[in-house]
């Protein structure tokens, strides 16, 4: 595997987003283990954009595992009703406060098996939490798999599988850079055929 050619591949890509001061992303910038976790699950099918203010004002009502866990659905949904799925994703995260309360402590997990017990916890949230926190793990969205198809790095469709894949072709200490750097090259270009000519032209690096 010619790891050189791909790193030079994702710099190109990194050199082409946004930079993070003018593009926050989702599980970004809070200040806990738990607000991260909770930022990505509202996140998942909702701009960042829409997530973050509303993580915000739920953090400030609600700022831990605890408050949370104790909080009315009524009043969760009242918040978060402006992210898709908000009835769900409601349960979700009330549940799952619930969770990291009764069975860690109040401490959120830092192992993927543990975390995707979570309600509202699957691998890519796992994935792009730990990555935040620290960890050396790929968090594959839809951004992550259509960069990482169009320019040559899987042939695969499963989410787990590009993981697999991503893992061979990266060395570890560029995994948890994957998932922001491709999620703000895709979020940077709104054009398909703009982003499609730009990974086009990379793909020929050799």
């Amino acid at each position: 595997m010619n790891s050189k050619k791909h790193i030079t591949q994702l710099n190109q890509l990194k050199c082409l987003g946004k930079k993070p001061k003018d593009l926050r992303l989702a599980a970004e910038s809070w200040n806990s283990s738990f607000k991260i976790l909770i930022a990505t699950i509202l996140s998942a099918r909702t701009r960042d954009e829409t997530t973050i203010p509303v993580a915000e004002k739920l953090f400030q009502k609600y700022p831990n595992a605890k408050s949370l866990s104790k909080a009315p659905l009524s009043a969760i949904q009242k918040i978060i009703r402006p992210v898709n799925f908000y009835r769900n994703k409601s349960k979700n995260i009330s549940n799952c406060a619930k969770a990291i309360v009764k069975n860690y402590n109040s401490k959120v997990p830092e192992d993927l098996e543990e975390l995707i017990k979570l309600p509202g916890v699957g691998r890519k949230t796992a994935n792009v939490f730990l990555s935040e926190i620290g960890h050396d793990s790929i968090g594959v969205d839809t951004h992550v798999s259509y960069v990482s198809k169009k320019i040559g790095w899987t042939k695969n469709k499963n989410l787990q599988k590009i993981e697999e894949d991503l893992k061979k072709l990266f060395p570890k200490r560029y995994w948890a850079k994957l998932n922001p750097t491709l999620v703000r090259f895709g979020k940077t270009y709104t054009s398909r055929r703009e982003k499609d000519d730009l990974i086009n032209k990379i793909k020929k690096i050799m």
